[in-house]
């Protein structure tokens, strides 16, 4: 009697709801923490600022603090003098608001370092800052999102892709916003012209890279997935499904230039799916073509015709260093440390 409940599809379903639950109660205590910590570095910065301006107190008060505030607190990291200049630095760099921004306060201290060292553009910053609070970036992904200029291919540029006349709203706008152009595909060395057989297995050969450059949300389901249409059977290259949009997203490679009857492919593909696969509370599905190199004003007239949602977009291979230049470079969970040794962060965060 106890396996049969175990086993049973209600007690599956309480756990979940019990992990999920769990799962939610610590992300609003990690908020909750963050943004005290935030705070309280933000206010701080400004104690100093305000300080230095009433009291005509120089750069040396900076030194003055960190010797004072770690004989205070011997046990608490984070005032070194290089973090000192850091809440300092942190408060000018969102004095304009009366609050601190709450995406920038819910995220930790590394990270809102790394973000007000690298990024100078406020709207920029700020939408890093969102992004990470949103998919819970660590230190090390929100660098590379950085160094792979996440904010330019998605945020910036204008996407060729037919969803806002083929899904409702607000279904386009997040298909839209997941896109990326291009997608940058810099995690595998393979050859520049490489056909479409060696990038597709390149790709699930670093399948978790690979989900991270497409981003939160994407579920693998299958490469070359088989689909049986009539009496014939035909592959997807790769099928997702998509947990924010509630949508299969088809994904074609192509190792050239775009070429129109792609779309009808396309759209033959995702009829397909939307009557194989699709569940009752499923989105329509959603295509996805990679192209090597692709004309945007062919592209648009090509996706005029299309009833289905389909987006175009390149990707690049890009830091195509030599085999043994990869093979010296050091383990990323050593370079993480070193990061964070140089942020005065604590690893264990």
């Amino acid at each position: 009697m106890k396996d049969i409940i175990l086993n049973s599809k209600a007690y599956k379903e309480f756990v979940t709801t019990l992990a999920n639950r769990i799962e939610h109660a610590r992300f609003r205590v990690s908020c909750a923490i963050n943004s005290a910590t935030q705070n309280l570095y933000w206010e701080l910065g400004k104690e100093i600022v305000d300080r230095q301006q009433k009291e005509s107190w120089g750069d040396s008060i900076v030194e003055a603090l960190a010797r004072d505030l770690q004989s205070k607190f011997p046990a608490r990291r984070g005032f070194s003098a290089r973090n000192i200049w850091r809440m300092r630095q942190f408060y000018l760099a969102y004095a304009s608001f009366k609050v601190l921004p709450q995406a920038v306060a819910e995220i930790p201290w590394g990270q809102n370092v790394l973000l007000i060292e690298k990024i100078k553009n406020m709207e920029e910053r700020l939408w890093y800052a969102e992004k990470s609070c949103e998919n819970g970036w660590s230190r090390a992904v929100l660098w590379h999102q950085i160094d792979a200029s996440l904010y330019r291919r998605q945020a910036l540029v204008k996407k060729t892709t037919n969803f806002a006349s083929t899904l409702p709203s607000p279904q386009s706008d997040m298909a839209e916003e997941i896109m990326k152009d291009p997608y940058n595909f810099d995690f595998f060395i393979i050859d520049e012209n490489a056909k479409e057989k060696v990038l597709h297995d390149a790709l699930i050969n670093n399948v978790q890279k690979f989900l991270l450059e497409l981003g939160v949300g994407f579920a693998f389901v299958g490469s070359h997935y088989s689909i049986k249409v009539g009496n014939k059977t035909r592959e997807l290259d790769l099928l997702f499904y998509h947990l924010k949009l509630k949508s299969y997203i088809v994904l074609e490679l192509k190792s050239v230039e775009f070429e129109p009857e792609y779309i009808g492919k396309m759209q033959y593909y995702l009829t397909a799916v939307d009557t194989e696969l699709k569940q009752e509370g499923d989105n329509p599905s959603i295509g996805i073509i990679l192209c090597k190199h692709k004309d945007n004003i062919e592209v648009e007239y090509a996706l005029r015709q299309s009833n289905s949602p389909i987006g175009v977009s390149e990707y690049v291979l890009t830091r195509n260093l030599p085999k043994e230049l990869i093979d010296s470079l050091p383990d990323t969970k050593i370079l993480e440390e070193e990061i964070l040794k140089e942020l005065d962060c604590d690893v264990s965060s």
